[in-house]
């Protein structure tokens, strides 16, 4: 009896093992881009969207982020407004309401959507879904309110809604269930779907040139003609983003979302706009990116390493975070100025500092001393260059404190003698009218100037490290032992969003002054940091940290973003 138990047991292990390996050797599911008619300018297809749906609507996130700052900020936009007007256009036109019941009635497996028009939302649905399925929708059950048509055998429904002539189609055919919101897309893709060989967005050469440069589809696929979307005003009107001049030299993007347990990872394909030799640069630039990443200490708030920077942009970079910090320009103001009224007078008996005998006083400029830091960027090339930055709270827990850190890789070893004089003929305007606080003494490991300002330097052959904080200075010359795992690329950053959030909540909480009653209560603004990003933060407390890495592959651009999300 036991033989046969193990024989079973055997039997059946086999058979699975089979079947696993079935699995994972059967080709993908043909992409539904197939029956999309040419002329979209978006495509989005998931390998299983009733299951993404399903976890979204039972997760944590949503629950709280429907109840968070940032949903009722969202709430109120512009952006929120416009698309709950198409949402009732559609309800009407459709005569049930477009809610997330009806979304998860039609979800299928294997879905997909193509995007004909950003302003006016016209799109095309394809869905694979079980025909019991289908008949129990709400959508299927009221096709008597719809005008039958045909397209390609196959009878389909329409309707228009005459305020607002939004159209709504849909029909099923083969396990599919479409749905559209023009005609001809509905008509087209059913002619498609019977065999014809009208043109697909797969024959144009946007769709080509980036699914050709493209690996894998991910469990999320979303194709973009950016030839397209960037000139449209309302790209350059939501896009939260506003680099539109950077997206301007891309024809078209590829974005697979590749869903694994605790990690979340995203493989883009930009392509160029300029179509050149299509070779993979091959200069020093990205191997020393790769390089400069071991030193990033595991406790880094944020990190950016890029490749090959020029002189000035190293000066900038030394200047904003630690010579010279200052407030960058304001942000335009798109609101009218505002008319003064008063009788032309100018100050008043009350004000006694103000000097009228003399012109203001005119702060002298870093100008000779930015020219002889430039210089010493030019005479050692600068490979790549590294910012680090992390906060921290002091011993009472009172006050949050940023830290700064910035690491240059020569193309030779720097002169440590002109570095440590180049410095302090920058700062020392700033600082003293003599050479009191900037002169460099001996540290661990380190040299750091001798007055109340902090500033630790470092020079180790080809890497100048700089800080305001000497202990991160040397968390980070401590990877000068280690071995560098990481591969060429033109850009590697990350942000640790786990060891941040906390101290982010209570600095902008301090600086937005939320113990103030008058800014708390119901029907108020959320404060834009310590509400609203505070609270997108907070929704999303299980993503640990986000890690990018660009590569530049000739005629495209490769980036790699990672979610890392706590166990």
């Amino acid at each position: 009896m036991k033989r046969w138990i193990l024989f079973i047991s055997a039997c059946g292990l086999c058979v699975g093992a089979v079947l696993a390996a079935y699995r994972a050797l059967a080709p993908e599911e043909p992409s539904l881009s197939r029956y999309a008619p040419s002329g979209a300018v978006l495509y989005l297809e998931a390998k299983d969207f009733s299951g993404l749906l399903t976890d979204w609507n039972g997760s944590q996130q949503k629950k709280d982020w429907l109840h968070s700052a940032d949903y009722d900020a969202f709430s109120r936009s512009r952006l929120f407004l416009r698309l709950k007007d198409a949402s009732d256009e559609f309800a009407s036109a459709a005569g049930l309401p477009a809610d997330m019941n009806f979304v998860s009635q039609v979800a299928g497996t294997q879905s997909a959507v193509a995007l004909y028009d950003i302003g006016k939302l016209q799109f095309l649905y394809v869905a694979k879904l079980d025909s019991n399925k289908v008949e129990q929708t709400a959508l299927l059950q009221s096709r008597a309110k719809f005008e039958p048509r045909a397209a390609g055998g196959v009878t389909f429904y329409y309707r228009q809604d005459a305020q607002s002539g939004r159209e709504v189609a849909f029909a099923t055919t083969g396990g599919y269930l479409l749905l559209a919101t023009r005609e001809d897309l509905m008509a087209g893709a059913l002619v498609l779907i019977a065999g014809s060989k009208n043109p697909t967005i797969e024959t144009e050469s946007w769709w080509t040139r980036s699914l050709g440069a493209a690996g894998n589809p991910g469990d999320l696929r979303m194709v973009l003609n950016l030839e397209k979307i960037v000139p449209s005003p309302y790209f350059r009107s939501y896009w939260i983003q506003k680099n539109i001049t950077d997206m301007k030299s891309y024809s078209a993007a590829v974005s697979d979302l590749f869903l694994s347990g605790s990690e979340y990872r995203e493989e883009r394909v930009l392509i160029k706009k300029t179509q050149g030799s299509g070779a993979t640069p091959t200069g020093d630039g990205s191997a020393a990116v790769a390089a400069l990443s071991r030193l990033v200490p595991a406790n880094a708030g944020a990190y950016r390493i890029f490749s090959s920077p020029s002189a000035d942009a190293c000066v900038t970079l030394l200047e904003s975070k630690l010579l010279a910090p200052h407030a960058g320009p304001g942000t335009p103001s798109k609101i009218a100025p505002q008319v003064q009224l008063s009788s032309g007078e100018t100050g008043g008996t009350g004000d006694m500092e103000t000097r009228i005998d003399q012109p203001p006083l005119k702060l002298q400029t870093q100008a000779a001393s930015s020219d002889a830091l430039k210089e010493l960027f030019t005479q050692n090339e600068v490979q790549a260059g590294m910012s680090i930055q992390r906060t921290d709270t002091d011993k009472d827990g009172v006050f949050v404190r940023f830290h700064s850190a910035i690491a240059l890789l020569g193309n030779s070893d720097w002169n440590d003698a002109a570095v440590r004089s180049v410095l302090v003929g920058f700062v020392r305007p700033m600082l003293t009218a003599s050479d009191l606080g900037v002169s460099w003494r001996p540290s661990s490991g380190h040299v750091e100037l001798d007055g109340l300002w902090t500033l630790s330097l470092s020079v180790r052959g080809k890497n100048l490290f700089l800080s305001d904080d000497p202990v991160l200075l040397d968390e980070i010359t401590a990877g000068l032992n280690q071995k560098a795992n990481a591969e060429p690329a033109e850009l590697i950053a990350g942000f640790n969003h786990a060891g941040e959030r906390k101290r982010f909540a209570r600095l902008t909480s301090l600086l937005d002054d939320q113990g103030n009653p008058q800014r708390s209560g119901p029907g108020r603004t959320p404060q834009f940091f310590s509400d609203n990003i505070e609270s997108l933060s907070s929704v999303l407390a299980g993503v640990s940290s986000e890690k990018i890495v660009v590569r530049d592959a000739g005629d495209h651009v490769l980036q790699t973003v990672t979610y890392e999300w706590r166990n």
